[in-house]
């Protein structure tokens, strides 16, 4: 009984410094705090329980970066990029719904090696300094919404495929940055709908456990933004990166070994 207990608290106290670690390092580079929980908690949990865990504290964080700052109110944050990306919001959230299903309907393991792919690229287009560029055109944006969506429903990592539109779409990085976290809102939303029977199977000392960890992950992104003006972002991106490759590697090797 005691090793259960010690156990019970090394895997809580894991918790807390991965989320802790992906949100100070977020707030810092701008980078990394879903993917990496996400991929970080895939290789102690079962994926679907991980992005159940993820899903609220990273709800949060979407919302505030949204609807806060950039000179409006929270409500003339959600009309202003409601209004202007309506449809890759709309076309992320149905991707997302059917991302969500696949969770329940395919075989972790394969979504474990799509999940390490994704990073893959993900990982390489940056350490390359290639950011790939998608006609702004209608088409496009409808594919990639859903597309968008549908990965990161599945693995959480919609970043890597919508960064490739809302680079042509826009030049300001602080709308990229909103109607980015806008679509990552409403891929978690669409999780919770999909997802919600396991979500309810949680029980009370989960729900703590994720309501603490909410908050922990606000308050390092705080920290992190606040130093964010003292410290080399670049380097913090590297660090980013390389972890990721690490956890990337271990994920995949992990739904390989599952299949074999």
């Amino acid at each position: 009984m005691a090793n259960m207990m010690d156990d019970d608290s090394t895997q809580t106290l894991l918790l807390f410094a991965i989320f802790a670690l992906a949100s100070l390092l977020h707030g810092i580079s701008g980078l990394g705090v879903t993917l990496v929980t996400t991929t970080a908690l895939a290789s102690i949990y079962p994926l679907p329980h991980a992005i159940v865990l993820v899903i609220f504290p990273s709800l949060l964080l979407n919302a505030m970066t949204w609807l806060t700052g950039g000179g409006r109110t929270v409500w003339q944050n959600f009309i202003y990029y409601g209004r202007r990306y309506w449809l890759l919001a709309l076309t992320s959230l149905l991707g997302s719904m059917l991302g969500a299903k696949l969770l329940l309907w395919i075989d972790s393991a394969y979504i474990l090696l799509v999940l390490a792919a994704v990073i893959g690229f993900y990982v390489v287009s940056s350490l390359l300094g290639k950011q790939v560029r998608l006609p702004n055109t209608k088409p496009v944006l409808i594919i990639v919404g859903l597309s968008a969506g549908i990965i990161g429903g599945a693995t959480n990592a919609m970043s890597t495929i919508l960064m490739m539109y809302l680079l042509s779409a826009s030049d300001d990085k602080n709308t990229i940055a909103k109607v980015g976290n806008m679509c990552y809102f409403l891929g978690k939303v669409a999780q919770i709908i999909v997802l919600r029977e396991p979500i309810m199977a949680l029980s009370s000392g989960e729900w703590l456990l994720i309501t603490l960890l909410s908050v922990l992950s606000v308050a390092a992104l705080i920290v992190g933004i606040r130093l964010r003006r003292y410290l080399p972002q670049a380097r913090f991106r590297q660090l980013i990166l390389l972890i990721l490759t690490v956890l990337g590697i271990r994920v995949g090797w992990q739904g390989i070994t599952t299949l074999l």
